[in-house]
């Protein structure tokens, strides 16, 4: 059995976890989220623990995924993930209109980037980004796509970057 299966997840104070046919919801004081549960995996509901079982061989890798999966959905539901982003050039900023975030990244037009729903922004600053959300995946990928709109560039560094990201600058070509 796949190791990570067999670690149970714990559920926290507040945090309620029900099994239906094939799908697992989660319910907490910051949302709710759902998961279909794949075919040859089985998921049990025992006290504040929830296990996940390969019902079959060729399942086991499955069941480590699902587990993982379920432990992403317990932690967003109870506390929330969240990405930030900075702005590194001159006149590179970030402002709110609404849902949107309208973004100035040199170009000769703004970049408007549409905010799907359950995940919110902030700025902080006029350089900083904050996505945050219940759902891993969507933060990620909403953080993946605003960077996307102007990824850091080797020798000056400038565009967006996640705050803890490193980037190496390039030496410039020698005459």
């Amino acid at each position: 059995m796949s190791r990570v299966a067999k670690m149970p997840v714990a559920l926290p104070k507040g945090v309620e976890c029900t099994v239906a046919k094939n799908s697992i919801t989660v319910k907490g004081p910051k949302g709710t989220l759902k998961f279909a549960v794949p075919q040859d995996v089985q998921v049990d509901v025992q006290g504040a623990e929830v296990q996940c079982k390969p019902t079959t061989a060729a399942a086991d890798k499955m069941a480590g995924t699902t587990r993982a999966l379920l432990a992403n959905m317990v932690k967003g539901v109870s506390e929330g993930y969240q990405r930030k982003l900075d702005l590194v050039g001159v006149g590179y900023r970030a402002a709110i209109q609404g849902k949107d975030l309208n973004l100035t990244l040199g170009f000769s037009h703004p970049v408007v980037h549409q905010m799907p729903k359950g995940v919110k922004v902030a700025t902080p600053t006029q350089t900083e980004i904050v996505i945050s959300g219940i759902d891993k995946q969507l933060v990620g990928q909403v953080a993946a796509e605003v960077r996307a709109h102007r990824p850091p560039e080797p020798y000056k560094g400038k565009g967006v970057r996640y705050a803890d990201e490193v980037v190496e600058l390039k030496e410039t070509k020698k005459k």
